[in-house]
């Protein structure tokens, strides 16, 4: 009987985790540049003595869904969406090189141009880029800066540092929401990267299939339930049948 109840066990677990997945994608479907997370379990035997006819849920290596989101126009000077696989650059919190599709950009009060959570855009040259005062910026296909200053001839900032991974340089998510590199290791700047300024990419969650998912996974997770409810059943009809016996 316990042996039943640990199978049951890993199946319920992998159901809850899994719903936790689609809760979170589903929360961000309305979030710029939110890329969809996956959620990947196996099947693994229990091998022991007799048949391996019992498998246990266990979580394998979880990625995110790379297919863009829409782009929406928004006239906001500020805002930039990178096309095709292309990712911008950011310092994270703790000071290493982190990457993002979110595009709505900001200046601080040191005249910094940072992301919305507030963390400094990189340039192609690894350096944050400075804003003049009462600056207009304008972003080219290639990611390129100019700010306007009243009549004044345009000044070039430099260009956004944007990367493409690939098979050979993925990105994981990290916990803080950020995109690095699997090595760890900085990855050079993308000179083909392009981008689109005045919009803003959208999320790539589908919502009606997050939803279908949470159901399906609730149901799953009640049939986990229900084979512990049978199993304690059968347990307590075991143990009046042994004391009658005895």
């Amino acid at each position: 009987m316990d042996r039943m109840i640990y199978t049951a066990m890993s199946g319920a677990n992998a159901a809850s985790q899994r719903q936790q997945i689609l809760a979170n994608n589903l929360a961000n479907a309305s979030t710029p540049g939110f890329r969809a997370e996956l959620a990947t379990f196996r099947a693994v035997p229990v091998r022991g003595d007799g048949t391996t006819s019992r498998v246990f849920a266990l979580e394998a290596t979880a990625g995110h869904l790379d297919a863009p989101g829409p782009v929406n126009p928004t006239g906001r000077s500020l805002d930039v969406a990178a096309k095709g696989n292309a990712y911008f650059t950011v310092q994270g919190l703790d000071g290493t090189e982190a990457h993002t599709r979110a595009g709505a950009f900001e200046v601080n009060a040191n005249g910094t141009l940072v992301s919305a959570q507030g963390l400094t855009v990189l340039s192609s040259t690894d350096a944050p880029i400075v804003v003049p005062n009462n600056a207009h910026l304008d972003f080219g296909d290639d990611g390129s800066i100019s700010a306007r200053v009243g009549d004044a001839p345009p000044q070039n900032l430099g260009r956004l540092k944007m990367v493409t991974p690939d098979g050979n340089n993925p990105l994981k998510r990290s916990d803080d929401g950020l995109f690095r590199p699997v090595n760890q290791e900085p990855m050079l700047a993308d000179a083909q990267a392009r981008v689109q300024g005045g919009a803003l990419e959208g999320s790539n969650v589908n919502p009606i299939e997050a939803m279908v998912g949470m159901i399906a996974v609730s149901r799953q997770f009640e049939l986990q339930m229900k084979m512990l409810q049978n199993n304690e059943t059968n347990d307590r009809t075991a143990s009046q049948l042994l004391n009658m016996n005895g």
